[in-house]
């Protein structure tokens, strides 16, 4: 099944950004070529040197300072999840589908049980915050139509790493304020944890 940010459902992974104007957002997104496969960029000028900046900035993180970037492409599949130590805030150009989950279910060996993610359209000009607790990944399109999502994080997330990370949780950091969990037939690199259990969720047949 299909949630809608807009039910009750979700409430436990994020809520509906309100009060900020989104459209230039929006109009620059759509301006970008869609690619094959997924492309994602934390940081792009373009969008941090929108009036819409400031808002987020001041609002949404508290006057820290954050990044303006995006994710955009062809996705139907879950692959991997990954959490944050922050909120992140996803801003929908087209509609696309998000599949969370929550960290309180990551067992204590890090594996996940996919059986456990859910699903949720967000419609194009809304704007979701994803609380630091949601695990997420790519979004996934709609109709293969592509999907293009603005993300909006503190300044430096997913950003390469200084330093090695090899033990316990540290094992999942693959940048910098990011931990990820793969799902072992999405061929991800080596270094990778890889402890998704469970069907690679499939937007188009398993929700």
């Amino acid at each position: 099944m299909v949630y809608r940010v807009e039910d009750t459902q979700f409430q436990k992974y994020g809520r509906i950004v309100k009060g900020i104007d989104f459209g230039d957002v929006i109009a620059e997104l759509k301006k970008l070529p869609m690619p094959e496969g997924v492309i994602y960029e934390a940081s792009i000028k373009e969008l941090e040197t929108l009036p819409v900046y400031n808002d987020l900035q001041a609002k949404s993180y508290g006057e820290l300072p954050i990044e303006i970037g995006y994710c955009i492409g062809h996705n139907s599949l879950l692959n991997a999840i990954e959490y944050h130590r922050s909120s992140e805030i996803n801003i929908a150009a087209r509609d696309a589908i998000l599949v969370l989950g929550m960290e309180q279910d990551i067992m204590e060996d890090f594996t996940y049980d996919t059986s456990k993610m859910e699903a949720f359209l967000i419609s194009e000009g809304t704007a979701v915050e994803l609380y630091a607790t949601t695990l997420h990944y790519a979004p996934c399109e709609i109709n293969a139509q592509g999907f293009l999502m603005a993300i909006v994080l503190p300044a430096g997330t997913n950003f390469p790493l200084e330093n090695s990370h090899t033990d316990l949780e540290d094992k999942l950091i693959t940048a910098k304020n990011k931990w990820l969990i793969g799902h072992p037939d999405a061929g991800h690199p080596a270094g990778i944890h890889i402890g998704l259990i469970g069907k690679n969720l499939d937007v188009r047949v398993d929700f």
